[in-house]
């Protein structure tokens, strides 16, 4: 269940930086509190998460899912073009994350 609330953790970081966005500087009320909720899960489910995993391996998956899930959301929703050389430290970031959570015996 730990990694289930690391995922979910990720996915709510992508969330609240996704409504950030969208809140235009926190003048938009809805997306502002949507923003504020989604980071209140998302550090929720990491403070779940890090009750039974190392920070040392937690963090970094939570902010790589954040990174890569906002770069996605940025490509599809927000029409960011990003240089085609990006893409392989994207699948680097990917691999790492994949890499930490073989390597580690939780």
């Amino acid at each position: 269940m730990t990694w289930i609330y690391l995922i979910i953790a990720g996915i709510f970081e992508v969330v609240w930086a996704t409504t950030m966005k969208l809140s235009h500087g926190f003048t938009n009320t809805m997306f502002t509190l949507a923003t504020l909720v989604g980071m209140i899960l998302s550090f929720g489910f990491l403070a779940l998460a890090i009750k039974h995993l190392p920070l040392g391996i937690a963090y970094p998956i939570w902010t790589g899912i954040g990174a890569v899930g906002s770069i996605i959301v940025g490509i599809i929703f927000f029409k960011d073009q990003i240089p085609s050389i990006t893409w392989l430290f994207i699948t680097l970031l990917i691999i790492g994350i994949i890499g930490i959570k073989v390597t580690t015996g939780h």
